[in-house]
């Protein structure tokens, strides 16, 4: 007898032809070898009135019905992230994958500048593993609502919903909160989750406990202590009790020069665009402003996700001029054409054949000044 049938028996013996949802719970909570029967409670067809429910026949159940919470083969596939072509591996890609491959709980928090990479490791992580990751982007208006679920008007009825805290727990997947830094205090709602306990819905009376292989990452642009330079606007102090409860904390960089480099190229390469040399002339130019920033002489920075742009505008386009420019455009015009002047000098190309002056180990230009 498979567990459906099993339950279905059960519940008959006990209470005849319909149940209510509260006989559910006090069945399940009693035989906890027995799955809560979402398949019986979220499907309009046994549906016998408020919070009640009429048992199929014996057999009727054993057929997979498609629901609003069911999960077939295809479902249980349509959280894999899809490999991106010509990902690059660098900074805390292999760290996260071992701990992502081990399906243990082991909740993790990685804290980087805007387009270094943070949230796309762990997905393409989770795509070589073929491990399902559901993505939760976080503002300051997310609440125990958004992220655990809650009741929404579904053909006409009030049905809970699972948020997706809750599915990636029930799943075993990868739960991604990204930009966590942007959070209130009402993320708070997550502390049994963080330590792996499960989770109670009281709005429903049923606990949820997290399937094997669940974990949790957050990437945040700080470290959850806010954010003084004005860089990133709305990042919150996050409570400490929320924090103490991440096992680990990975900084992430930017990649190095060589890792940068292959992957621009391998942009370029979709677009069948290769240019070795602008590549190179890119990879400086960035590297140069980063220093600057380092030091403080400037307040923006050029990011490898900015760089992936101006390769993609350049595979568009043909002309290394108008994607520098069109990719640094959103910054304000000192910055922009401070930035435009430094490229000038790295590629000769754009600046009517002048040999660069720029020193590749250094920030300084020929005139002994940085243009920031």
């Amino acid at each position: 007898m498979n567990d459906r049938n099993a339950i279905i028996v059960a519940l008959r013996n006990a209470h005849g032809d319909t149940v209510t949802r509260q006989q559910i719970v006090e069945f399940v909570n009693s035989n906890p070898q027995h799955q809560f029967p979402h398949w019986l409670c979220n499907d309009n067809q046994y549906r016998a009135g408020r919070a009640t429910y009429r048992l199929p026949a014996n057999g009727e159940a054993s057929v997979a019905v498609k629901s609003t919470r069911s999960v077939s083969v295809e479902d249980a596939m349509c959280y894999i992230p899809e490999v991106m072509q010509g990902y690059v591996e660098f900074g805390n890609h292999d760290d996260v994958e071992r701990i992502i491959k081990s399906r243990s709980f082991y909740p993790v928090f990685i804290s980087g500048l805007s387009g270094c990479g943070k949230t796309t490791t762990v997905q393409q992580v989770c795509a070589s593993l073929k491990r399902e990751c559901i993505r939760v982007n976080i503002t300051v208006e997310t609440d125990e609502d958004d992220l655990l679920g809650g009741f929404r008007l579904i053909d006409g009825e009030t049905v809970f919903v699972y948020g997706p805290v809750v599915e990636a727990m029930r799943r075993g997947a990868v739960l991604l909160l990204d930009e966590v830094d942007l959070a209130s205090n009402k993320i708070m709602c997550l502390q049994p989750v963080l330590e792996g306990r499960g989770v109670f819905l009281k709005k429903i009376g049923e606990q949820v406990n997290p399937a094997e292989g669940f974990t949790i990452v957050a990437t945040a642009n700080t470290k959850g202590q806010g954010n003084d330079n004005g860089k990133f606007v709305g990042t919150n102090v996050l409570n400490e009790a929320f924090l103490d409860r991440f096992a680990c904390t990975m900084d992430q960089e930017y990649p190095a020069e060589k890792v940068e480099t292959k992957i621009i190229k391998s942009v370029m390469a979709r677009y069948n665009a290769e240019d070795d040399q602008f590549v190179a002339n890119l990879v400086t130019w960035a590297n140069a402003i980063r220093r600057t920033f380092d030091e403080g002489a400037c307040d923006e920075v050029i990011s490898t996700r900015r760089l992936v742009y101006i390769a993609e505008a350049y595979g568009i386009f043909r002309d290394r001029r108008k994607a520098v420019e069109m990719t640094v455009r959103r910054f304000n015009a000192e910055t922009r054409e401070s930035m435009l002047s430094l490229y000038e000098k790295v590629d000769s190309t754009i600046n009517g054949g002048e040999k660069p002056s720029i020193i590749v180990d250094s920030i300084e230009i020929a005139d002994g000044t940085v243009p920031f």
